[in-house]
């Protein structure tokens, strides 16, 4: 073993030293070239290894002295070549904006060339940005663009890196078959390039694609392959990955042998490496083969413990599988309540994972221009018409089940508002009768007293938090059932129904955000109104509420700017969703044409500083002091938009609640910043 570390060492070694040679005689090279075409070409030569050698920063100082004397000499070849290669770097910092810009140049000079191997490897290049990004349609049109030239050429490097683009794309817009024959087409290239990484990764894929495809056996064989294929040093994670995940492809066909045998490993190795994710995914499938042995309390203790795990380090994969257990679980013990709370969890998380697989749209101040993709191979044009019917169909067939969805959710809360009213009932009709024991027992008159306060100050805020939360639910749903309406009695087309598809979306965004957070406060003021924290990205938070004031931002022309940065605060996140959709309504509210809000966080002596920011009418002096006091100030927005005066004296409240602070600084005529500051972990007792 000693051997085989100290020859990998030394073939490493032999490896960088090649490299630096490399680079250094092409340095020395280009100092003594004349400033002419054979320069730029050296040149290109040295930016290319140092990308190879990683070294970007030095790639680019290159990049740009090459690209100066390239445009003076009028070198088509190597401005189109310079181009590709910064692009390349900027693509590899995530610079997407930068890199599509740098791929767009260099393509233009390639067409101008006719170098159609030039254009495939942008448009290939291109297709992974747009698979990063989520938009998976753009990013398979190119990718077929490039991969006919690939594989004319039989350039097998660039069919490894076109086949993979492609199969994640098919992956990611649900057609598992193209992506297992893309991923097999993959392997076979990697195996011809005795490429041991990417084998090791096909290999994997096509195993879970299979998984997916309920084809067990067919999984194991390919998940026994990657095992073949482990180093013992160099793989351990991966390992400790795939032990549990054949033992749950044995459990799915209950063989209850082999599947223990595989998980006891799994979940015993990835404890000797401390690989939580393992520990996670070996848990979870050895709880559900107890729970199908009837052995319920081992179970219960093995999905409680991969339960803490998933969420200390956010699997959402396995965080949604455990609910399911957990519900399983539960009913078959016959704690149905308990089975109802999972399943309402699982749902939700299900919802927020589906939303996040969907195209991303960045929120940027400058749009993305990108170069249509001509169609070189006579591919492009079909294909998107292709993708284009499957995303209409896909989107009216999850519109009709929103609406469903919607008119269920409904009664749902409708219900729990009931159960809410009679509570409130009983809860007033007991405050009477505390009022009547006053009077006979004197010596706890002070006692009731204090009780009865506290009840009223519940109430009080749960009437003014319904008060905001029902006028905006209404608003939501009226929207949204008058739609349903117009489709169900044939009064508009199916063309004037993908019309108003957009506003359908975003109403019934806000009408599940605003529906969770109806059913977290109503559990929250059920049990007087204590917070709940817990450890949660406030990134999330604002990108979520941002997208339920973009309509209204775009009837405003308002521009609004994220600079949030991923941050961990402890506090009670539907309380502070509350606060920031609060605080953001109100800045939309207030801003006027053309007006910027900004919204950020940043560290403050330990804690998170919350920031949103406009520039809009601002406040006077002599109202700031009232803007935090129960409903004493309101006022009508840019647009006449109606308030009621309550909701930032309820963020104050809630902000409170969490151990944090509120405060406001603001001019008139000029703008607004409203500070949140909460903690980023427990307060110390």
């Amino acid at each position: 073993m000693k051997q085989l570390i100290t020859l990998a060492v030394l073939l490493a070694s032999t490896f960088c030293f090649t490299q630096t040679d490399e680079i250094d005689s092409l340095t020395i090279q280009l100092a003594y070239q004349k400033q002419d075409s054979s320069k730029v070409d050296t040149s290109i030569h040295l930016v290319k290894a140092l990308y190879r050698d990683e070294n970007y920063k030095k790639a680019l100082l290159y990049i740009d002295q090459t690209e100066h004397l390239a445009e003076f000499l009028n070198h088509s070849k190597g401005i189109a070549d310079v181009n590709y290669y910064k692009a390349l770097i900027y693509a590899k910092n995530d610079d997407y904006y930068n890199a599509i810009d740098g791929y767009n140049r260099s393509r233009k000079f390639y067409r101008q060339l006719g170098d159609t191997l030039g254009i495939a490897k942008v448009n290939n290049s291109i297709g992974l940005i747009e698979i990063k990004r989520g938009n998976y349609n753009v990013g398979l049109q190119n990718s077929l663009s490039a991969i006919h030239i690939f594989e004319s050429r039989n350039l097998k490097d660039e069919l490894s890196s076109a086949y993979n683009n492609l199969s994640e794309a098919y992956y990611n817009t649900n057609q598992i078959d193209k992506a297992l024959e893309f991923n097999i087409k993959a392997l076979n290239v990697r195996k011809q390039l005795r490429d041991s990484v990417g084998i090791k990764n096909s290999t994997k894929n096509i195993a879970l694609l299979y998984s997916e495809r309920k084809e067990h056996r067919k999984a194991i064989e390919y998940f026994e392959t990657v095992l073949s294929l482990i180093n013992p040093i160099t793989d351990q994670r991966l390992k400790g990955e795939i032990l549990p995940r054949i033992g749950a492809e044995y459990l799915q066909f209950k063989d209850y042998g082999k599947a223990a045998e595989y998980l006891v490993e799994g979940l015993t190795f990835n404890r000797q490496i401390d690989n939580e994710d393992g520990i996670l995914r070996a848990l979870n499938a050895i709880g559900e083969l107890n729970m199908q042995q009837k052995n319920l309390r081992t179970a219960q203790a093995q999905i409680d413990e991969a339960y803490d795990i998933a969420t200390k380090i956010d699997n959402k994969e396995e965080l949604l599988k455990n609910y399911k257990l957990h519900k399983e679980l539960d009913s078959i013990r016959g704690r149905f309540q308990n089975a109802f709370f999972w399943q309402g969890k699982y749902y939700s998380l299900k919802s927020e994972m589906d939303k996040e697989i969907q195209p991303i749209t960045p929120v940027i101040t400058k749009p993305i221009e990108i170069e249509p993709i001509e169609d070189e191979e006579d591919v492009d044009n079909d294909m998107a018409l292709k993708l284009k019917e499957q995303e209409n169909d896909k989107t009216f067939k999850k519109l009709k089940a929103i609406s469903y969805v919607l008119g269920a959710a409904f009664l749902i809360v409708s219900t729990i508002l009931l159960l809410i009213y009679l509570k409130r009932k009983n809860t007033l009709k007991f405050n009477e009768e505390l009022q009547d024991k006053n009077l006979e027992i004197r010596l706890k008159n002070q006692e009731f007293a204090k009780q009865k306060q506290h009840l009223e100050e519940v109430n009080h805020v749960k009437d003014r938090l319904f008060s905001i939360v029902s006028h905006d639910l209404k608003d939501s749903i009226s929207s949204i059932k008058g739609c349903i309406d117009l489709l169900k009695e044939d009064g508009i087309s199916k063309e004037e129904f993908y019309d108003l598809i957009p506003e359908l979306s975003e109403n019934a965004d806000s009408a599940s955000q605003l529906l969770y957070n109806l059913l977290n406060w109503s559990k929250s003021q059920m049990q007087s109104l204590k917070p709940k924290p817990e450890l949660f990205n406030i990134q999330e938070v604002f990108r979520s509420k941002m997208s339920l004031v973009e309509q209204k931002v775009e009837q405003k022309r308002i521009v609004l700017i994220d600079e949030s940065r991923r941050d961990f605060i402890y506090a009670d996140k539907s309380m502070v969703e509350i606060v920031v959709q609060n605080l953001i309504t109100n800045a939309v509210k207030f801003s006027r044409v053309a007006d910027v809000i900004t919204v950020s966080n940043t560290d403050l002596s330990g804690n998170s500083l919350i920031c949103v920011e406009d520039t809009g009418v601002g406040i006077a002096p002599e109202n700031v002091d009232k803007l935090f006091k129960n409903g004493s100030f309101t006022t009508r927005g840019t647009d006449n938009e109606k308030g009621t005066g309550l909701g930032l004296s309820i963020c104050k409240e809630l902000v409170e609640l969490n151990n944090g602070r509120i405060w406001v600084e603001s001019t008139l005529g000029i703008g607004t910043k409203f500070y949140v500051e909460l903690p980023k972990t427990k307060p110390v007792d």
